[in-house]
């Protein structure tokens, strides 16, 4: 569940969008849908993943969001006990590498953590391109096969995605209608930022 306060989200009525926002406002427009619509297929998606989120949309409007205030209470994180420096939130895992990796870690200056940390500050500043254009390319498919799965171009629309090609991709989700097809292209834009990176 995402943070009730924090966490955009976007509600579908079949292909029609009903609401986008923070999740206890798209929770109480959809509510107030299905109290006009009893049966209607309701459909949420979190805007940062793509994936679907479960609310409990039973009883009144009240209910809705006591009901998630006290999820988003639970979900807060507790404050791990763990070996490092807990304040600056390092935490503590197991890592498992070969003896040679160990032995080369050990003799970086500050020692293995250091190194690894420093390693992957290194990877992510390295890769942040190619990293944004598969996620964007994962959360907008999450959305596209759980809604578009059955409309025309669906397949086509998948592989221009895939490939990085925004032109393809519009043309084939052109027919769709277009509270669908304008939440795809959103999701997926950061898909064809830096398209050259994934070919």
């Amino acid at each position: 569940m995402p943070r009730m306060n924090s966490s955009p989200c976007t509600a579908f009525c079949g292909l029609e969008r009903v609401a986008a926002g923070p999740v206890l406002d798209v929770a109480l427009a959809a509510k107030e849908r299905i109290d006009r619509e009893p049966g209607a297929a309701m459909l949420v998606f979190d805007d940062e993943t793509g994936r679907q989120i479960e609310l409990d949309l039973r009883g009144s409007g009240a209910d809705v969001a006591r009901r998630l205030r006290r999820t988003n209470d639970r979900d807060q994180p507790a404050v791990p006990r763990s070996a490092g420096r807990p304040k600056l939130g390092v935490v503590a895992r197991e890592v498992t590498l070969l003896p040679r990796h160990w032995e080369w870690l050990n003799e970086q200056p500050g020692g293995a953590s250091v190194a690894l940390r420093k390693l992957v500050e290194e990877a992510r500043r390295t890769n942040a391109g190619r990293d944004r254009v598969r996620n964007a390319q994962e959360v907008a498919y999450r959305f596209t096969s759980a809604v578009a799965g059955d409309l025309p171009g669906y397949e086509e629309a998948t592989r221009a995605l895939f490939a990085g090609d925004r032109a393809r991709f519009e043309a084939n989700i052109a027919a769709w209608p277009s509270d669908v097809g304008a939440y795809a292209l959103k999701l997926a834009a950061d898909a064809f930022a830096e398209a050259g990176l994934t070919r």
